[in-house]
C-alpha cells in the first residue's frame, strides 16, 4: 500500500520525545532523511507536536511526530508538556532521545512510567554520542547513535521496524459481512462538509473493503436510492448509509434488505461498537440541567447545520424533552475529566488511530460515564437501531437486555 493509499489513522504512529536540546528534531530528520522539523541551538525549538505522514523504510507507512521538549518551563511550556501528553494517546511506539552526555534523569523516568501504563512500545535512543569519548554497553532497548554523523541511523530504523506492528489489522470494515460478487449499496449525501471533488474517508475506506471482498458497490446520493433499487436486476445483500440520512433510507429500503450505516461499522472497526450500544441508553434517564459532550476527531469546518453542533442538539432535545446543556470538542482536545458530562458522543473516528479511539472508550469507562458515536445514537432516536443492528445478533442482544 502506497504513500497517498493509507489514511494517517491506519499508519503506525512513532513518536520522538525527550528534553529540550536533546536533538529530537535532528534525529527526525536523520531517520527520515527529510527536513520535517526546525532544527536550531536554542532550546525549545520545537513549540508544538509535528506530524509527518511518510514510508519509513523498512516499516512502511508511518507517521512520524516530534514533540516539544518534556522540560519546557513557563505556562507556555505547560501548555506544550500538555500537549505532548496527548500525543502518548495515540503513540504506537516511542522513541525517547537521550543527551548521552548527560544521560537519563527523572524526566526521562516519568515518561518511561507513561509509556508502561499505557502499554507502548519504546527505545531509549542515547543521541551525540560522538561526543563521548568511548561508547558504552547497550543494554536491552537501547541504542547509542549521532544525529550529526549518522552513527547507527540505519539500525535504528531496524529497531524501529522490529518493534512496530506491521501486521495487516484482522478487522475488517464490512468484507467479512459479505460474499464475492454480493452488491452493496452505499448512501453517501453530498452536502456542504464533504471535499470538494472527492468522498468523505469512511466511505472511500469502505469502498475499498469491499473491493478488497470481490463485492460490488454501487455509490448513489439518497435522492437516487430509491430509483437504484427498483432498477437493479438483483438484491442488494446490504444498504450502507450516512447518519445523516439514516431516516429517509429506512423508509425506502425493503425490510428484507440488511441495513446499517458507515458510523456502526465503524464503531466495530474500532472495537467499541458494544460499549456505544450501552451508551445510548443514558438518553432514557436524561433530566433537565444535564451537560452532553459531543466530541469530533476532525477540525474540519463547521458548515450551517453541521451536524455535531446543530443537528445533534436539537434532536436529543426533541427526544428527550429536557432542557440540557451541550459542550463541544474538536480534533486532539478530549478532556481529562469525563464525570461533568451525563453522555459522550463521539464521532466515527475516522482520522483517529486505533490507539486513540480507544483511549478515549476507556477513560469514559474508568469514570463511569457512558459513550456513544454519532450513527448509533441517529439511529436510537429515529427508532431504527435495533434494524441497523440485524447484522450484528450478539449486538443487538445488548440493546434488548
Amino acid at each position: 500500500m502506497g504513500l497517498n493509499d493509507t489514511p494517517s489513522a491506519n499508519r503506525i504512529h512513532i513518536g520522538f520525545f525527550g528534553k529540550r536540546n536533546s536533538g529530537k528534531s535532528s534525529l527526525v530528520n536523520a531517520v527520515t532523511g527529510q527536513d520535517l522539523a526546525v532544527v536550531s541551538d536554542v532550546k525549545g525549538t520545537t513549540t508544538d507536536p509535528v506530524y509527518k505522514a511518510m514510508e519509513l523504510l523498512p516499516l512502511g507507512p508511518v507517521v512520524i511526530i516530534d514533540t516539544p521538549g518534556i522540560d519546557d518551563e513557563g505556562a507556555l511550556g505547560e501548555l506544550r508538556i500538555r500537549k505532548t501528553r496527548q500525543v502518548l494517546n495515540k503513540t504506537d511506539l516511542a522513541v525517547l532521545v537521550i543527551d548521552a552526555v548527560n544521560g537519563k534523569g527523572k524526566e526521562e523516568d516519568e515518561l518511561i512510567s507513561l509509556f508502561n501504563e499505557k502499554k507502548i512500545s519504546y527505545i531509549l535512543l542515547y543521541n551525540k554520542s560522538d561526543l563521548l569519548a568511548e561508547i558504552p554497553s547497550e543494554t536491552p532497548g537501547s541504542i547509542y547513535v549521532s544525529a550529526k554523523t549518522g552513527f547507527n541511523i540505519h539500525t535504528l530504523k531496524e529497531r524501529i521496524a522490529a518493534l512496530a506492528i506491521t501486521e495487516e489489522p484482522a478487522a475488517k470494515i464490512v468484507g467479512d459481512l459479505v460474499e464475492p460478487m454480493d452488491f452493496v449499496v452505499l448512501v453517501t449525501p453530498i452536502d456542504k462538509a464533504a471535499p470538494k471533488g472527492r468522498l468523505i474517508l469512511p466511505q472511500q475506506q469502505t469502498i475499498r473493503d469491499l473491493l478488497d471482498a470481490g463485492a460490488v458497490s454501487i455509490v448513489v446520493k439518497e435522492t437516487e436510492l430509491s430509483e437504484t433499487l427498483k432498477s437493479l436486476g438483483k438484491k442488494p445483500k446490504m444498504v450502507i448509509t450516512d447518519s445523516q440520512a439514516f431516516e429517509k433510507v429506512a423508509a425506502e429500503t425493503p425490510e428484507d434488505i440488511l441495513l446499517t450505516s458507515f458510523s456502526i461499522l465503524f464503531a466495530r472497526y474500532k472495537g467499541n461498537l458494544e460499549t456505544a450500544v450501552k451508551g445510548v441508553k443514558a438518553l432514557e434517564s436524561f433530566q433537565d440541567g444535564d451537560t452532553v459532550l459531543i466530541s469530533e476527531g476532525c477540525t474540519h469546518h463547521r458548515q450551517c447545520d453541521d451536524i455535531g453542533t446543530v443537528k445533534l442538539p436539537r434532536w436529543i432535545r426533541n427526544y428527550t424533552g429536557k432542557m440540557l446543556e451541550f459542550k463541544f470538542t474538536s480534533g486532539t482536545e478530549f478532556p481529562e475529566d469525563l464525570t461533568p458530562y451525563k453522555l459522550v458522543i463521539h464521532c466515527g473516528g475516522c482520522m483517529l488511530n486505533e490507539r486513540e479511539m480507544k483511549y478515549r472508550y476507556e477513560r469514559a469507562r474508568k469514570q463511569q460515564v457512558p459513550i456513544t458515536n454519532y450513527g448509533i445514537l441517529i439511529s436510537y432516536i429515529h427508532g431504527i437501531l435495533k434494524r441497523s443492528l440485524a447484522v450484528f445478533p450478539d449486538i443487538l442482544a445488548e440493546l434488548e437486555k
